[in-house]
């Protein structure tokens, strides 16, 4: 069983950053894909950051794009998701989730992730950005 611990959410104003953190005590952590995903009320969870360790490829959804950075700590078997530039749209609550079994392969232009790849989910945190 792994277990995935999320933190950093909270209350932000439009414009400002959040750093979140997705840790494990898993040692073969750096062999996984590891995802953001975030879901607002009355809404579909969906993929907005994802990232290989074994290659260190990356995927951002467009609504993020150029404001998310993904990054991992293989020594610290950490995943952070720094977001900058919140707008009230990014509310939600975050997710940080693992596939334990990914491809061989980098993400392709053409990825989109899916709920269903992903085999271990963090409890969440929550992310408002209001003023």
């Amino acid at each position: 069983q792994v277990q995935l611990v999320e933190s950093g959410g909270g209350l932000v104003q439009p414009g400002g950053s959040l750093r979140l953190s997705c840790a494990t005590s898993e040692r073969t952590f750096n062999r996984y894909t590891v995802g953001w995903f975030r879901q607002a009320p009355g809404k579909e969870r969906e993929g907005v950051s994802c990232i290989r360790s074994s290659d260190g490829s990356t995927y951002y959804s467009d609504s993020v794009k150029g404001r998310f950075t993904i990054s991992s700590d293989n020594a610290k078997n950490t995943v952070y998701l720094q977001m900058n530039s919140l707008k009230p749209e990014d509310t939600a609550v975050y997710y940080c989730a693992a596939d334990t079994d990914p491809g061989p392969l980098p993400f392709s232009g053409s990825y989109r992730p899916s709920v269903y790849e992903f085999d271990y989910w963090g409890q969440g945190t929550q992310v408002t950005v209001s003023s």
